[in-house]
């Protein structure tokens, strides 16, 4: 059975960032690939009010930077045949969006909550925190796991997990 993991309260710290209070904060991205919503990550996601828009805000970034690198080779070739957005780039469409939209916002979340998860140790040491920060550590790895996933079915190849022994 899998344990569903948030980003832990830690009551030593104050938030002044409410869920309920914070305004929402579009990302801008390149033409191709989507902008991001802090608050669509955040709901989707499921990123509490502990992790402050900005802290978001830098994770998100830094995701959509990686994702876009890998996909750079994707987007130039789409580009040289005049597709001018990834929706545009496969007509599948579930629930009113691209597949391909769907799975690049996957890839970005799921680094953003891997590189939120890994920085959680930084501040709480407690054994209490030890132990949570273990179990986080196994989210990382699933959650970089699940945006390569995204990024290949983007590219049409095979996902493949190998790990050395």
């Amino acid at each position: 059975m899998s344990k569903v993991i948030s980003v832990p309260f830690n009551e030593k710290y104050k938030n002044t960032d409410s869920t309920e209070q914070q305004e929402d904060q579009i990302i801008t991205n390149n033409k191709f690939f989507p902008d991001i919503s802090l608050l669509n990550a955040r709901n989707s996601m499921r990123i509490d009010g502990t992790v402050t828009n900005q802290r978001l805000l830098m994770s998100l970034v830094e995701a959509m930077a990686t994702v876009n690198q890998d996909l750079k080779a994707f987007r130039q070739k789409c580009q040289a045949d005049n597709i001018a957005t990834i929706s545009e780039a496969d007509d599948e469409v579930i629930n009113g969006q691209s597949v391909l939209e769907q799975r690049y916002l996957r890839a970005v979340y799921c680094y953003a909550v891997a590189n939120l998860y890994e920085r959680y140790s930084s501040y709480d040491l407690t054994n209490d925190g030890e132990s949570k920060g273990e179990l986080l550590s196994r989210s990382v790895d699933e959650l970089r796991r699940d945006a390569q996933y995204a990024i290949k079915d983007i590219l049409g190849e095979i996902r493949i997990t190998a790990e050395l022994i």
